[in-house]
Formats: C-alpha cells, sequence, structure tokens
C-alpha cells in the first residue's frame, strides 16, 4: 500500500507536504518572492478563480448538449451550413469577427520572432529526455545521417553495432551534396573540393556564391577547427580535425580527405517542455518531478546520470558556442534550444492542493505559478531567454471566453510575482473547434502576449468527432486528412495568424511528425510544412529536428508568407463541414482492421500509462510501424470507435473481442521491448482482464467516451492511475 500524502494547512489551502517543501524550500529562494506573499497571493487568487474556471466547464458542457440536439435533429439530412452557422452564432459557439488589427506582443527572443526551424516537444518529468532536446539546438549532421533510413542499408552500408567506414562515405558524400545546397561555392563544388580551407585576415580562401554566409569560425592550435556559416538564419558549423584531437574521442571520424571530421546544424531552435498531453501527472510526487525538472532548467543545474554501454554518464546542459567573426571580433550563438512550458488546460484538477471547501485545485492555474516562479531564476543568468520573457504554451482553451480566463490568471501571477505586465507570453494552441472556428477573436484576446499559434490535427480531430457525435458516423481515420475541413483548418491557420502580423515576430507552428524511426519519409514529407508558412514544426527527437532543420535551409519561410498573403483565405463554409461518413458501405474487414487498429493504439499507450506512469511512448501500429502516442492519439482512437459504437457501425461485443484479442499483441510487443528496462515490471492485460486497471481504463476510454467531456481521456486516465499507484 502505498503511503499516503500529508497535508498541512496554509490559509484556507491544504497543501501536500510534497508539494509544500518543494515551494517553500526549492523554488522561492532566490527569487525575491517571500513565502508568504506567494502563499496569501496564491489562496486568494485560486478561490476566486476556481469558481470562473469551473463555469467554463459547464460552459463546454452546455454548448455541447445544444449541438447534440441540433445534429439529433438534423441527423440524416444533407448539413445547411447557412442554417448551422446561424444555429452556432445563437448559442454563442460562433463569434463574429472583429476589425482587423496586428498583435502587440514585445520582448520575443529571436528563437521566435525571425528564426525559423524545428521545435521538439519533450515530457518534463525526464531530465534526461529534457537534456536531450534543450542540447538539440545543435545536431551532428553526421550521426543523424548514419543511423537514419536515409541512407539505404545497401552495397555494404550496413548500420551494424559498430562503426562501418562504407557507411560512413555514403554519410561524408550525402553530407558534401547539402553544403553544396546551402552554402553553394562560386567555381567549386563542397563534393569535389581538395585543399582544407583557410581562413587568412579574416578572409576565406575559398570563394563562396554568397560570401555573406561565412560569419565565424575558430581556430586551434593556429589551425582551422571550424567555420561557421548562415543560411535562412540557420548556422551550420562544419567542423575540422587537422590536430587530430577530436579523433581520440571518436577514431571513425576523420575518414574524410577534407579532415571535416563533423557538421553541426542548428536543429531545435526552441522546445516545449510539457507538463500535459505527454506525461502522466496525477498527484503531488508527479507534479513535483516536472516542477523540479523545469526549476533546474531555469537554475542552468538540471542534469542527470544514466548507464549506456556499460559506462555511467553524466549529462548537463551545453554551453553557449563562441566563435569569431571574419572581422575579428568575438560573437557567441545560444548553445541551448529556447525553452518553452506546456502548462495544463483548464479543465483537469490535481489533489496536490485542496481549496477551503475539498475541492481539488485547477491544476492549470496551479502550473502558472510554479512554471512561471521558476522562471524567476533564469531572470539573473539569461540562461533561457535573453529578453526576461516567460513562454507559457497554453493548451485546450475553446473560444474567446477562454483565452480571456488565461489572460487573467496570467495578470493575476504576475501581480504576485511582481513581474511586469504581459511579461508571461502565451502561445495559444489551436487544436479544438471553437478556437479554430474563432480563432481571430482568440488571438485578439492575448495581443499584447501571444507568441504562437499551432495546429493539432488530432487533438482537433478527436474534438471534431465528439462535437459532432450526433450527426452520423465519421469516416476512416486514414481518409480524415483528406476531408473538406482538415484543408481550411490547416491554411485557417497561418490566414490569420499572418493577418494578425505573427510573421518576423510570432511563431505560426504545424503538428508532430509521429514515425521517429521513419525519417526518410520525413525528409520527403514534412517539407509540407514550411511550404505551408509554418516557422515551426513539431518533430519527435534531436535526429528528427536536424533532419527537419534542412527543410528550413531549403524554404525561405518569410518569403514563403509573402507569397501566402496574396491567397484566398480558408473558407468558414469548409471549416465547418463535418466529416461523416454518408451511407456507409464499409465490409467487416475493412471494419475489423479499423477497429484493431484503434484498437492496439490505445491499448499500447494506456497500460504504460497506467501501470509504469509513461505519458509518450513509441507504440506500433497494426503494420508494426512505431508511432509517437500520446493523450492526443488516443483521444482521436477513442472517440473513433465511441462514433461507430454510437451509430451502430460496430458492436459492444465486437469491440470487447477486438480489444482482448488486441492486448495479446500488445502484451507480446511489451514484453519484448528493452525500452521498458528501468520502468516498474510490465504487467501483462491478456488472461487477466478483470483484474488489468489498465485494460479497464483502456476499455472506459471507449465504452464511455460519448460521455466525456469534450472527448478529453484525461479524468479516465488519471483516475484509473490513482487507483493504480494506491495499490
Amino acid at each position: 500500500m502505498r503511503k499516503q500524502e500529508q497535508f498541512y494547512k496554509v490559509f484556507d489551502l491544504s497543501v501536500s507536504n510534497t508539494l509544500l517543501k518543494f515551494i517553500n524550500k526549492e523554488l522561492l529562494p532566490g527569487t525575491g518572492i517571500s513565502k508568504g506573499r506567494f502563499w496569501s497571493g496564491f489562496n486568494k487568487v485560486i478561490h476566486d478563480l476556481a469558481p470562473k474556471n469551473k463555469h467554463l466547464i459547464e460552459i463546454r458542457e452546455k454548448l455541447q448538449k445544444s449541438i447534440d440536439s441540433y445534429n439529433l435533429d438534423n441527423k440524416g439530412k444533407k448539413l445547411n451550413i447557412k442554417k448551422y452557422k446561424k444555429f452556432l452564432k445563437k448559442i454563442g459557439y460562433l463569434k463574429n469577427n472583429g476589425p482587423n488589427f496586428k498583435i502587440q506582443t514585445k520582448n520575443l527572443d529571436k528563437e521566435i520572432s525571425s528564426i525559423c526551424g524545428p521545435q521538439l516537444v519533450c515530457p518534463v518529468s525526464n531530465a534526461r529526455f529534457l537534456l536531450n532536446a534543450a542540447n538539440a539546438r545543435w545536431v551532428s549532421l553526421y550521426d543523424s545521417l548514419y543511423g537514419a533510413n536515409i541512407i539505404p542499408e545497401t552495397k555494404g552500408a550496413l548500420k551494424g553495432n559498430t562503426y562501418n567506414p562504407i557507411r560512413g562515405r555514403k554519410v561524408i558524400e550525402c553530407s558534401r551534396d547539402l553544403l553544396d545546397k546551402y552554402i553553394p561555392l562560386k567555381n567549386d563544388r563542397w563534393k569535389s573540393l581538395s585543399r582544407i580551407p583557410k581562413v587568412i585576415k579574416g578572409n576565406l580562401n575559398i570563394k563562396l556564391k554568397n560570401q555573406k554566409q561565412f560569419v565565424g569560425y575558430k581556430k586551434l592550435k593556429n589551425k582551422l577547427f571550424s567555420l561557421l556559416f548562415v543560411n535562412n538564419n540557420l548556422h551550420i558549423d562544419i567542423l575540422f580535425d587537422q590536430s587530430g584531437i577530436l579523433e581520440i574521442n571518436n577514431p571513425d571520424g576523420n575518414q574524410d580527405p577534407l579532415k571535416i571530421h563533423d557538421i553541426y546544424l542548428e536543429s531545435a531552435i526552441s522546445t516545449i517542455c510539457d507538463h500535459e498531453d505527454s506525461v502522466a501527472a496525477v498527484d503531488a510526487e508527479d507534479k513535483v518531478l516536472g516542477y523540479r525538472n523545469w526549476l533546474n532548467l531555469m537554475k542552468g543545474t538540471l542534469n542527470a546520470k544514466f548507464t549506456k554501454n556499460g559506462k555511467l554518464i553524466q549529462r548537463k546542459l551545453n554551453l553557449d558556442k563562441e566563435y569569431f567573426s571574419p572581422n575579428g571580433k568575438k560573437i557567441t550563438l545560444h548553445g541551448r534550444s529556447l525553452m518553452l512550458n506546456r502548462n495544463v488546460g483548464h479543465l483537469m484538477t490535481n489533489p496536490a492542493i485542496l481549496l477551503k471547501d475539498g475541492s481539488e485545485c485547477p491544476e492549470g492555474i496551479l502550473d502558472a505559478f510554479i512554471t512561471s516562479a521558476a522562471a524567476l531564476h533564469d531572470f539573473k543568468r539569461k540562461g533561457n531567454s535573453r529578453t526576461g520573457s516567460i513562454y507559457i504554451v497554453k493548451p485546450k482553451m475553446h473560444g474567446p471566453e477562454e483565452c480571456s480566463f488565461t489572460n487573467l490568471i496570467f495578470e493575476k501571477v504576475e501581480k504576485i510575482l511582481k513581474l511586469k505586465k504581459n511579461q508571461i507570453l502565451c502561445g495559444i494552441m489551436d487544436e479544438e473547434r471553437r478556437t479554430s472556428i474563432n480563432l481571430k477573436e482568440c488571438i485578439r484576446i492575448l495581443k499584447k502576449r501571444v507568441f504562437f499559434i499551432n495546429t493539432g490535427f488530432l487533438d482537433r480531430t478527436g474534438d471534431e468527432i465528439h462535437t459532432s457525435m450526433e450527426i452520423g458516423p465519421m469516416v476512416l481515420k486514414g481518409q480524415m486528412k483528406s476531408t473538406k475541413w482538415i484543408k481550411a483548418y490547416e491554411n485557417n491557420n497561418v490566414d490569420v495568424g499572418l493577418s494578425c502580423g505573427f510573421s518576423g515576430k510570432a511563431q505560426i507552428g504545424k503538428g508532430m511528425w509521429a514515425m521517429p524511426d521513419l525519417l526518410k519519409e520525413m525528409m520527403v514529407q514534412k517539407v509540407s510544412h514550411p511550404l505551408s508558412g509554418a516557422n515551426c514544426a513539431w518533430v519527435p527527437s534531436p535526429t528528427a529536428a536536424a533532419i527537419h532543420a534542412l527543410h528550413y535551409h531549403e524554404i525561405d519561410v518569410f518569403s514563403k508568407h509573402k507569397e501566402i498573403q496574396n491567397r484566398k483565405n480558408a473558407s468558414l463554409d469548409d471549416l465547418l463541414t463535418i466529416p461523416i461518413q454518408i451511407n456507409p458501405d464499409w465490409t467487416k474487414d475493412e471494419i475489423e482492421k479499423e477497429l484493431k487498429n484503434n484498437a492496439q493504439g490505445i491499448l499500447g499507450y494506456v497500460v504504460r500509462w497506467i501501470d509504469q506512469s509513461v505519458g509518450c511512448s513509441k507504440v506500433p501500429d497494426i503494420n508494426g510501424v512505431g508511432l509517437m502516442e500520446d493523450r492526443a492519439t488516443c483521444r482521436i482512437s477513442s472517440q473513433h470507435i465511441s462514433n461507430w459504437l454510437h451509430h451502430g457501425i460496430c458492436s459492444k461485443k465486437q469491440v470487447l473481442e477486438i480489444m482482448k484479442k488486441m492486448a495479446k499483441v500488445v502484451d507480446y510487443q511489451n514484453l519484448k521491448d528493452r525500452s521498458m528496462k528501468g520502468q516498474d515490471p510490465y504487467q501483462p492485460m491478456a488472461g487477466n482482464y478483470d483484474k488489468s486497471i489498465a485494460f479497464k481504463a483502456a476499455c472506459d476510454l471507449v465504452f464511455h467516451g460519448k460521455f466525456q467531456p469534450s472527448g478529453y481521456t484525461e479524468p479516465l486516465l488519471h483516475f484509473n492511475r490513482i487507483m493504480k499507484k494506491s495499490i
């Protein structure tokens, strides 16, 4: 039996001892904010805002009931968009757009305003992953190409367990091709260059087509050690090992006749440290784990020890990078990704703090206070933001009213933490239907704080299904990306962002590449994101960040913005078109395949979430392709089955049988999964269906999905994880 948490009375609050000790002894010292000021202010704010928070959730439920009623009345009929829009405006779901405006956000770091590139999303609960993400600002192109499926394992170019010089030569050839593409020489090619470049009196002895691309260099023992170039505001650092010093640590790294030891790409420009969809945080213990990691990031002291290949390794944050400019001046480049913090949305509460009526504290408000207070430590050292800004990404806001509530939360936090007005900046995640159709008005509310908008296809699809649950059965998941609403959704996000003045000031983002092992495919497909006008897009790993960075070398996003501003804006009518299948004629095999794929993803994700507190993991799909699963993917899969159950496409008995079959598949996959080492022992679901909390939770997500608030998975996952932890 897990030891019960102790609570202490602080003003009108009951605060868990774990959280209280963390705030009083680790978080606040050194911030200039006394314990008395923090707790008295927090106590007042939380009791003032909690009822407002609850009221906003009740509005969601009221609107959903109205939409359900409308859809039931129109079930089986062709949707009349004109009448539908009129109805949505009548109930307050759809707002009228006000006059045009431009955002007024100030003190933005260059990583947000002027550098386009990949954005990592990393669970805040894992210190090692956070360090990898922070240090992924600079990633080895050689290592990334060597380990990826971009270079085929043919003609002896196998990856193997030890270094393969045949594959190494292919990496060098590919890298030289990329240099020719992004830093072209005037009368030569990097691929055929035979002499080691030199910098003589600040001049490079090889001619570039654009000499301005050469921005810095380093020497070691009076020999060239590093050449720094820039393309589309992204840096490329070519390392030379003429002295053999680098070869000591990597004896296989010097087979390049030009003595290019490696090429480092500026890769993950920013990183979202996630308290939300990629973590499993249900109580004070879990929350403090994430808070402490974020605090140590802000202090610059985060480190992690682990064993790799039998060796103990300690990882810490990289230092900044220093060079000489061509005119001999010292220049410094940031060595780490700009760290953003994704707080929890408005829905969830957490038992780490209880209010005077015994109810749980709204978790998103708690996050705002703690993560902002931690950022105070960064203001002294400017190790993260050099402009003194706090970047909070706020997910799952439904419409302008909820954006206004977020603004109110931040105002209260700023006052108590003695921050300047609008010093806490806000990222708006455009992932709920009521936000995407009212995006302009959402941005208007936060026009002095907004630094980021992005699209999230998975959550947005989950909300699409849940909102329109009663109208009819949804199309196959694989067909969802070709429906009318999704193109309008992706385009509308960019259209609205550009019309509100985001270009050159704030980020317009796109979603995750979910197949971390298929980087060749990512090379082909993900270029669509910068082409669409996105100045950042999500990637699942540092290696993926390096590969995706190549797309930003290829595409000048700011030039693309000028082109896009001349196109016709996305259609609201298309955005509101519901992706239902009229008169579905799917075969039994097609239905079963769809159910199996959904069930496998749900079970593979939920069993790790409930049993092992893993909030984001790679789960093989029905075809064995590893997919990054988080609560957003779980939301769409569970809502999709719930929708089909509701409309009789499948039966509860059929779904339960498939869940049991796929539980056996997931058990087999997890028992063989080496990544489970170090976690709690895996507990099989098959043959243990009645006792497995994870299996029960997965089934509940499907069979009770219609009744979950906005189709979210959090309430059921949290309930079952707490139950699991109590055993």
